[in-house]
C-alpha cells in the first residue's frame, strides 16, 4: 500500500460517534428507512445479524433509558440530528425517546440468517406504503434501500464475510505498517493526534463523573495523579482506556472516534498510547506515528477476523497498542514481533459476550497485558513457537489467531447469543 493508501484509510476509519455503534447503525437504517417512506411509521420490522444483536443487547444508548437493536432503529425514525453519521443518536430530546419507544413497542425484530456479521435492515409501514434500508458491511455502509417493491439501490448483502474489508488493508504488515510510521511527515498524520485527543476527553470526563463499573477511580485511587515510573504510567493508560469503555458503554453523549466500526477499540488504540506518550516525554509528531501504528494494526487485524465475531476486539485492537508502546519506548520491529507473540499467547480465547459494562474489564486486562508484553519484549522475552497458537512471528501468529476465530469460535458464537436471549426471556 502506498502512503496515500494507508492515509486515506486513517481518515476512513477514523471517524467520531456516540455511543456504541451497533446501536447507531440500527439508528441510521431506521432514519433513513422513514425518510424513504416519507414520514414515520407505524412500525418497523428490524431485521439484524446475531452479531449486531448480541452487541446492542446490553448497551446504554446515548438519550435513552431502553435498551437494544429494535428501540434503537425506532430511536433513529425520530432523530433530529442535522448529519445522519454515526452520531445520530446525539439528535434525540425526551419527546423523541417516548415516541421511539412507542413505535418499539408496536415494532419487531428477526434474526438474518448467513448474512455478514455487521446487517441491519429496517422495514418501515404505513398507509399500505413500505421502504427499507439496509446497513451492512461497515456500520455507516447503506447497501441497499427499497420503496413499494421497487429497488432503489441495491449491492450484494448477503456475503457472509467482509470481502472489502480484507481488500481494503491488503498489502498491510507489521513491517509496512512501522515502514509507514518512519518515514511519514507528521503533519500527514496530525489528525490521528487529535483523535486521540477527543478520545482522551472522554476518558477524563469518565474519571471526573464516574461512569459504570467505575474501574478507573478504583484503580487511580492510589496512584499518583501524574505517574512517577513507567509501571504507574502503563497503570494510569489502562484505568483511562476503562473509562472511556465505562462512559460509552453506559451511553455517555460525549463523543469517541472509532477503530473498525468500534468505539471500545478506538479508545484501546488511543488513548494508553496517548498517556505513555506524555509520560516519556515524546513530542507530539512521536505520538502521532505511534498512534499510526496501533490503530493500522487494530485496522489489519480486524479486517481479517470481521467486524464483529467471537473474539473480543479489545484485545485484538490492544495488540496494536502494544507495538506502539514498544515504539515509542525505543524498540523496533522484531520487538514488536515479539510483543504481538505474547498478546496472542496470554489473551487469544477472550470471548466477546456483547458491547456492555465489562468491555471495561476487558479493556483494562488487554491493555496491562499490552503493557507487560512490551516490557517483555524490550527484554527480548517472548514465549516460542512451541507454545500453543504463536507463530514464528507476528503475521503467523495472527493468522493462527484468525483460524481460531472463524473455524473454532462461530459455535461459540452461537451458544454466547444463546445465554444472553434466554436471560431475556
Amino acid at each position: 500500500m502506498t502512503e496515500n493508501d494507508i492515509i486515506g484509510l486513517l481518515k476512513k476509519e477514523m471517524v467520531v460517534a456516540m455511543g456504541c455503534t451497533e446501536p447507531a447503525a440500527a439508528a441510521l437504517a431506521g432514519a433513513k428507512a422513514a425518510e424513504l417512506l416519507g414520514c414515520p411509521p407505524d412500525r418497523l420490522t428490524v431485521s439484524a445479524s446475531r452479531d449486531m444483536i448480541k452487541n446492542a443487547m446490553g448497551v446504554g444508548i446515548p438519550n435513552c433509558k431502553e435498551k437494544g437493536i429494535l428501540v434503537a432503529a425506532c430511536l433513529g425514525v425520530y432523530s433530529k440530528a442535522e448529519h445522519k453519521d454515526l452520531s445520530i443518536l446525539s439528535g434525540v430530546d425526551q419527546e423523541q425517546e417516548k415516541q421511539a419507544v412507542q413505535l418499539a413497542a408496536a415494532s419487531n425484530l428477526e434474526m438474518a440468517d448467513d448474512v455478514t456479521p455487521v446487517y441491519v435492515k429496517a422495514i418501515a409501514k404505513k398507509d399500505g406504503h413500505t421502504a427499507s434500508c439496509t446497513v451492512s458491511m461497515q456500520h455507516d455502509h447503506f447497501s441497499e434501500m427499497t420503496k413499494d417493491g421497487q429497488v432503489l439501490y441495491s449491492e450484494q448483502v448477503h456475503e457472509t464475510k467482509t470481502e472489502n474489508d480484507d481488500d481494503a488493508t491488503r498489502g498491510l504488515s507489521l513491517q509496512r505498517i512501522v515502514e509507514f510510521a518512519d518515514s511519514v511527515d507528521p503533519q500527514k498524520v496530525q489528525f490521528v493526534y487529535k483523535c486521540a485527543l477527543i478520545n482522551y476527553d472522554l476518558a477524563e470526563y469518565s474519571v471526573q463523573h464516574g461512569y459504570g463499573l467505575h474501574i478507573a477511580n478504583t484503580i487511580l485511587s492510589d496512584i499518583p495523579v501524574e505517574p512517577d515510573s513507567l509501571s504507574t504510567a502503563l497503570t494510569k493508560a489502562a484505568a483511562y482506556a476503562a473509562a472511556g469503555s465505562d462512559a460509552r458503554m453506559a451511553g455517555c453523549t460525549r463523543a469517541v472516534v472509532i477503530n473498525s466500526g468500534s468505539g471500545n477499540q478506538g479508545i484501546t488504540c488511543t488513548v494508553p498510547v496517548l498517556i505513555l506518550g506524555r509520560f516519556l516525554k515524546a513530542s507530539p509528531e512521536q505520538i502521532a506515528k505511534a498512534l499510526c501504528i496501533s490503530e493500522l494494526i487494530g485496522l489489519m487485524i480486524t479486517a481479517r477476523k470481521d467486524r464483529l465475531s467471537a473474539l473480543c476486539g479489545a484485545f485484538t485492537a490492544a495488540i496494536g497498542t502494544g507495538c506502539a508502546m514498544v515504539y515509542l519506548m525505543g524498540g523496533n520491529t522484531e520487538q514488536m514481533n515479539l510483543t504481538v507473540r505474547t498478546m496472542v499467547g496470554n489473551l487469544a480465547g477472550m470471548v466477546c459476550d456483547g458491547a456492555k459494562t465489562s468491555c471495561a474489564l476487558k479493556i483494562y486486562s488487554s491493555v496491562q497485558a499490552a503493557g507487560l508484553a512490551a516490557r517483555m519484549a524490550l527484554n527480548g522475552i517472548a514465549p516460542g513457537r512451541e507454545s500453543g497458537i504463536i507463530g514464528k512471528d507476528a503475521m503467523e501468529s495472527i493468522d493462527n489467531l484468525m483460524k481460531v476465530s472463524h473455524n473454532g469460535m462461530v459455535d461459540t458464537d452461537k451458544v454466547i447469543l444463546s445465554i444472553m436471549l434466554d436471560k431475556q426471556l
